[in-house]
């Protein structure tokens, strides 16, 4: 074929000599073997890919997805959301509102609005409360006296207040005393009461007795309220006095009904 060598495939092709031809087949083996190393470095970067959409939670210990996983922008320790948002919670409730990263060794605070989603509305918003309230100097705030309202109130300090209104329940308390309004008596003796050790019911109970002018039975110290009668009264315990004065009664026993109360 006059030096010229066939080379059979899906087209005829004709080398004019044995160089053209061993210059040809060193192509097509290094081009396979090119194609061969991109499609090993290809299947490896899948599988590096695969790897790093799963990761460990620190806190079960789990493997999980990049989706159920959850990363504080401050510092890179891996939680999963359920964990993380059960560590919160548990924080919450024990009315620690500055939470760090789990991490023992890490002091990363977690911002509430990245963890919005992973824990409950009435812990969140519980959070949001205890943010605003760490605002405040303790001087600053306290509470409204009455449990079933006890919102927070805040003292600016311009003034020394005494008898106010609370904004939520609208009932009367102290400012000073941080009580139920102590109607009829100042609150220097209120506060002597308080280091005496009494309790607010007892002294709740002599500022009403005080207001319904009730007298106290000198024996048993008990609050006897006189409804209708005579001035002649027999307490519970067997004590017999005189509800105007209070001193104890007797057959001669003389005393002014006018005086009841004083």
């Amino acid at each position: 074929m006059d030096g010229k060598f066939p080379i059979s495939g899906p087209c005829n092709v004709l080398f004019n000599n044995h160089e053209d031809c061993w210059i040809t087949l060193f192509c097509f083996v290094f081009l396979i073997i090119i194609i061969r190393s991109f499609k090993r470095k290809k299947t490896s970067m899948r599988k590096e890919t695969g790897q790093s959409s799963h990761n460990l939670c620190l806190i079960c210990m789990d493997v999980k997805s990049s989706v159920e996983m959850f990363r504080n922008i401050t510092c890179s320790h891996p939680f999963c959301n359920n964990c993380l948002g059960k560590y919160i919670t548990t924080k919450i409730q024990q009315n620690i509102s500055k939470v760090e990263c789990p991490d023992l060794k890490c002091e990363s605070v977690l911002e509430p609005h990245l963890c919005r989603s992973i824990v409950p509305k009435e812990v969140f918003d519980r959070w949001e409360d205890a943010l605003c309230e760490a605002l405040f100097l303790d001087a600053q705030k306290f509470y409204c006296p009455f449990k079933d309202c006890s919102v927070l109130l805040v003292n600016d300090g311009e003034e020394a207040v005494t008898m106010s209104e609370c904004p939520n329940c609208h009932r009367l308390f102290c400012a000073q005393c941080k009580v139920a309004w102590h109607d009829g008596m100042k609150c220097n003796k209120f506060q002597k009461i308080v280091k005496e050790g009494r309790g607010r019911e007892d002294m709740m109970a002599m500022l009403l007795a005080k207001k319904k002018q009730w007298r106290r039975c000198p024996s048993c110290k008990m609050y006897v309220e006189k409804i209708s009668g005579c001035i002649h009264i027999t307490c519970r315990c067997r004590y017999e006095f005189c509800y105007a004065c209070g001193s104890k009664w007797s057959s001669t026993h003389a005393c002014n009904p006018a005086r009841v109360g004083h």
